[in-house]
């Protein structure tokens, strides 16, 4: 198996601002315009956008939100652990792995509008996943989460609030 220098080398990865490593591999040529978007949308988008992401034991992917679907898929080392809070107000956590009898997930989707974040799981050396997002990601849709501010609207949840956020 390739050490985490060696796929960061091989795969052209950039820090990622919410933490890890990441390189857009896919840019549709296609754009969808505004007004054929959902509500909130700031401007045109491209069809779908995809990357590769790489997070490493002791690393996390902050609470983050984007105005998109986002796909997750597995790729190699050991299982990453996604954290959804959800619309409603649960938490849902989803563990993408190659162990598919002990419930983990090749692929799973976050839904739009929902804050999530992700680690390697407990015995993880580093994961290496892919994100599709359609339409396709842009900055502008992407939404740091500010811990305080997240605690209070997901009350119960906050010493994960607390390991998972930034700022």
């Amino acid at each position: 198996m390739k050490s985490v220098q060696q796929l960061i080398q091989q795969f052209n990865l950039l820090p990622h601002p919410e933490g890890g490593w990441y390189s857009e591999t896919y840019r549709s040529k296609d754009v969808i315009p505004k007004e054929s978007l959902p509500a909130g949308f700031s401007g045109d988008r491209v069809l779908s956008t995809a990357i590769f992401f790489l997070l490493e034991q002791g690393h996390y992917s902050a609470f983050h939100r984007i105005k998109s679907d986002e796909c997750w898929h597995f790729y190699a080392g050991g299982p990453l652990e996604i954290f959804i809070l959800q619309q409603d107000g649960t938490l849902n956590i989803v563990l993408l792995g190659n162990d598919v009898d002990a419930g983990q997930r090749f692929q799973y989707v976050v839904p739009a509008h929902c804050w999530f974040a992700s680690r390697p799981a407990t015995g993880s050396r580093f994961c290496f996943v892919g994100c599709t997002v359609s339409p396709g990601f842009d900055f502008d849709d992407f939404e740091l989460a500010h811990r305080q501010d997240l605690a209070k609207e997901y009350p119960g949840y906050e010493t994960m609030i607390e390991e998972l956020c930034r700022q």
